[in-house]
């Protein structure tokens, strides 16, 4: 293993590697349960923005621009801890939610709230009871 790929991957020093398009992967759970609520992404700016104010925001690919999570939904992320994998290219975010505790713009508390399933009809999708 390079020197450089043990600091990155060993060392304190906090280097995010975003990718070509800007922008790194995170995870987002329930400081609580640690049930995934969403995965989204940040450029250096949604970065920046949520470890100065202990908000969570985001970069909206589709909207191509920087959102807070929760000024629209009522569902705030107040940051509770924020962890990097050893490649330091994905953030896992621990957040304690307000309002309903959800995090998925359909009103769910997960985005995750589907299941693929392969059947002998083909592939489909079914709702989960969480």
């Amino acid at each position: 293993m390079a020197a450089h790929d043990r600091a990155q991957e060993e060392g304190l020093e906090f280097r995010p590697k975003f990718g070509a398009d800007g922008l790194l992967t995170c995870v987002t759970v329930d400081a609580r349960d640690s049930a995934i609520l969403m995965v989204a992404h940040m450029n250096g700016e949604a970065l920046q923005k949520t470890l100065e104010t202990g908000v969570v925001h985001y970069w909206s690919r589709s909207r191509a621009m920087l959102w807070r999570k929760g000024d629209t939904s009522g569902q705030l992320q107040t940051l509770v801890e924020l962890r990097v994998d050893c490649d330091q290219d994905v953030l896992l975010a621990r957040v304690e939610v307000a309002g309903d505790g959800g995090a998925c713009h359909t009103g769910r508390r997960s985005c995750f709230y589907r299941r693929v399933e392969t059947t002998p009809e083909g592939v489909r999708l079914a709702f989960t009871q969480g």
